[in-house]
């Protein structure tokens, strides 16, 4: 990256910052009593400070994104990477949904707890469950493959 470009990111990011701080500070001065007993104080320092953090979230992700399509555009060879890459991830979720049970979420007792019964949101949950079940599987296989291969090696 050039040292102009750098240096227009950091002045950026700098001045990004002041404004947090900023609204961080008012929201301190302010104090916790009276901005939870006066909703007109939290429309004029809470709700600006969210908003301003949901832009920068928003334009962030979206810079990322772009940013990121576009170095793939650039190099063909990454992007077919990265179509495997997400292939690979998409059969493992296809096995974590497969692995996923779909019933109603039950107390140690046998009751089915509140919002949790039998159906599509249930299964979805459960598929996560399964699909951080098996990439930490996986990810834990590496590092003691790593670990065994570095002791070998020695």
């Amino acid at each position: 990256m050039n040292s102009q470009l750098s240096k227009i990111i950091s002045v950026v990011s700098g001045i990004i910052g002041l404004v947090a701080v900023y609204f961080l500070v008012r929201i301190v001065m302010a104090g916790d009593e009276s901005i939870i007993a006066s909703p007109d104080l939290q429309a004029s320092y809470v709700t600006p400070y969210i908003s301003f953090a949901k832009w920068i979230l928003i334009i962030t992700a979206v810079l990322a994104v772009v940013f990121s399509l576009w170095n793939l555009i650039k190099h063909p060879k990454m992007l077919v990477k990265t179509l495997v890459s997400l292939g690979a991830l998409a059969v493992l979720l296809i096995i974590a949904y497969m692995l996923a049970d779909g019933g109603a979420v039950t107390d140690m007792t046998g009751k089915v707890l509140p919002e949790g019964e039998a159906g599509p949101v249930s299964k979805w949950v459960s598929t996560g469950i399964w699909y951080s079940v098996i990439l930490g599987g996986i990810g834990l296989l590496f590092f003691v493959w790593d670990f065994i291969k570095s002791l070998v090696k020695g």
